[in-house]
């Protein structure tokens, strides 16, 4: 199993906790994002940069995951993609996405999308706090005990 993790709008604090567990795991965890990133110095964690340009670091991150790989991503599309690859998806909430929760999720996505583009405001994401990072590390825990 590898870490794909979809950088650009990761929070610092969810790629800490992934940086200890690479370490700990002994897994590569590779940062994909279309900027340079700073991580730490270790055999397991990588950077990969990619292009500026819309989904470009998600469509890099479909083509190289394989089946059981675990990608770290807020974005439902991406999520999507990467379960009917055979991959596993968590959100830095600590939201896994199994086949029948990410359908629900995708159509809400939709039905905000429409929302927003006839004019009213839906809002965004409250700010990561720490039952979400808890949610996220005992996640991530879960998954990496079946490695």
């Amino acid at each position: 199993m590898q870490i794909w993790v979809d950088a650009d709008a990761c929070p610092v604090v969810i790629k800490e906790i992934l940086f200890r567990a690479a370490e700990r795991k002994r897994l590569v965890t590779t940062l994909v994002a279309n900027q340079s990133l700073r991580v730490p110095p270790s055999a397991f964690i990588k950077t990969l940069r990619v292009q500026a340009g819309f989904d470009v670091a998600d469509n890099e991150i479909v083509q190289r995951c394989e089946v059981g790989d675990l990608v770290i991503t807020a974005d439902i599309p991406l999520a999507a993609e990467i379960i009917a690859k055979g991959g596993q998806a968590l959100s830095p909430r600590g939201e896994l996405y199994t086949p029948n929760t990410i359908k629900e999720r995708l159509n809400m996505r939709d039905f905000f999308d429409t929302l927003r583009s006839s004019g009213i405001d839906t809002g965004g994401p409250a700010a990561l706090n720490q039952r979400d990072r808890k949610a996220f590390a005992d996640e991530l825990d879960k998954i990496l005990a079946r490695v």
